[in-house]
């Protein structure tokens, strides 16, 4: 992976940690390709067309506040890059912890865009 596709997957990893803290993903959508794959447990989206009209992901309930601990990406060769993310969820107001998940995201990167998004949890 060359530094200019590692800067790139740690913009991706900036912006998408934002865009689930607000709900705002306008951020996201310059740094993916046309033809993205987003892939994630429930479903396979192929497309930012599609990726806008049946967004999969959404706001942070409103009950809670999402915290994050992001680990560094890896260079897994390729143009692909991957982290770990560990999601913490807590009531707002109070700060009680309420849960967390703990997930992999591995993404490739082609011609200076994410081309292949993929998301799953880690047991």
């Amino acid at each position: 992976m060359s530094p200019g596709d590692l800067e790139i997957a740690m913009q991706f990893g900036t912006a998408l940690e934002g865009a689930a803290r607000t709900g705002d993903w306008t951020a996201v959508y310059p740094l993916l390709a046309a033809d993205i794959e987003w892939v994630t447990p429930r479903r396979t989206l192929s497309g930012i067309a599609e990726l806008e009209h049946d967004r999969i992901w959404g706001y942070p309930p409103e009950h809670l506040d999402l915290e994050f601990e992001v680990g560094d990406w890896a260079d897994l060769g390729g143009g692909r890059a991957a982290i770990d993310v560990r999601q913490i969820y807590r009531m707002k107001g109070s700060g009680d912890f309420a849960y967390q998940r703990d997930l992999h995201i591995e993404v490739l990167i082609r011609g200076g865009k994410i081309s292949r998004y993929e998301i799953r949890p880690t047991p």
